[in-house]
């Protein structure tokens, strides 16, 4: 089962396993990962699950779609930076087993 590694803000790692087809929010969400908040359960309405992809996870990953929903949540984002996504819209493939994300200061 692929992995990910979400750091927190203060740097404490939590690596989990996120079954293929699963969110990036469910997994943090399932594993009681501090830091994802995802107050609209993964319905990308909300920005309180974003993270920042690690520089190598970019080109796997991805950058959200210039004008999708994705894109305008993370206007209101806090701390909003080029590597920023919404967790709850990366879905777990065997090709990001290892994926490392980190977490904003806060979700609000």
């Amino acid at each position: 089962m692929p992995k990910v590694t979400y750091v927190e803000y203060n740097d404490a790692e939590h690596t989990v396993d996120v079954p293929i087809g699963t969110t990036v929010m469910r997994g943090a969400v399932d594993n009681n990962v501090p830091g994802i908040d995802a107050d609209c359960g993964g319905e990308c309405a909300c920005a309180t699950c974003h993270v920042y992809i690690d520089a190598a996870w970019l080109a796997k990953v991805g950058l959200p779609v210039p004008g999708s929903q994705e894109a305008a949540m993370l206007s209101f984002a806090a701390v909003a930076q080029p590597d920023s996504r919404l967790s709850c819209q990366i879905t777990m493939t065997p090709d990001l087993d290892g994926l490392l994300v980190r977490m904003p200061e806060g979700q609000h």
